[in-house]
């Protein structure tokens, strides 16, 4: 199959997809969401990879969803179901990566704000150029966070720090993301993916039935409440957006 916004090479048991929308820093917006969502599902029944490393061009990875694509807010001619299907096609996205047998790993650099950290936080290991940093800005322009991020940031930073990072909106350098156990490894610039590719030849090296087995134990026990957290995020994202001061604040944030 071909792809608009992704090229995946193939390194026997690893593969390494490249997502490059080509402007405003990788910013999602539906189209490349979607194709994101299918990309995941590709490897879903794929025996052959054991290990997918994900990476932003050599720049960024992602300045967050693209706040002016008109078919991210442009409500006109929906129904009320299919604004709801649209709120719900990031976290689906992040649940195609999240539930992937194989080992995931994300490469990140120059920046990850938003959403483009929702994706990398429902992956198994991140890994993040030493300039980079990340950001979340959601509060900012009246939302929550939402595509099911709010509990796997809980799982890895503690309650008290992911309140910070949510509501503060302080951007995240890369040494204090390592320290608060947010990625997994600091690489030079220029070399995230190179080490995001190591590890997960790592990974494809062991006993694949055995990676997969234990990779399913350990998600069904760090997440067994995430669901319960976060199963309406995007319907509150809907509704908070909707509210007037968001609308204000979403302008503003924009410009």
């Amino acid at each position: 199959m071909g792809w608009k916004f992704c090229e995946i090479e193939k390194r026997g048991p690893v593969a390494v997809v490249t997502m490059d929308r080509g402007e405003k820093l990788n910013a999602f917006n539906p189209p490349l969401i979607r194709e994101m969502t299918e990309v995941a599902k590709s490897f879903h029944d794929d025996q052959e990879t054991q290990a997918v490393v994900l990476a932003g061009n050599d720049k960024y990875f992602s300045s967050g969803a693209d706040l002016t694509d008109t078919e991210m807010w442009q409500t006109e001619g929906m129904t009320d179901v299919q604004i709801r299907d649209r709120f719900f096609l990031g976290g689906k996205m992040c649940d195609a990566w999240e539930t992937m047998p194989q080992i995931t790993v994300a490469a990140m650099e120059g920046l990850a704000v938003g959403a483009g950290l929702a994706l990398p936080l429902a992956m198994d290991w991140r890994v993040m150029g030493k300039s980079c940093y990340f950001y979340v800005p959601e509060i900012k322009i009246g939302l929550n966070l939402q595509w099911n991020a709010q509990p796997r940031l809980t799982r890895l930073v503690g309650p008290a720090r992911a309140k910070r990072i949510i509501i503060l909106c302080e951007r995240m350098q890369s040494d204090q993301a390592l320290d608060w156990g947010l990625v997994d490894e600091v690489a030079e610039d220029g070399k995230a993916k190179d080490k995001a590719i190591e590890l997960a030849e790592r990974a494809a090296s062991m006993p694949a039935v055995a990676v997969r087995m234990v990779k399913e134990a350990v998600n069904n026990t760090a997440n067994a409440l995430n669901k319960t957290a976060s199963y309406a995020d995007a319907d509150q994202s809907w509704l908070a957006g909707g509210l007037s001061a968001a609308r204000a604040a979403r302008d503003d944030f924009a410009k």
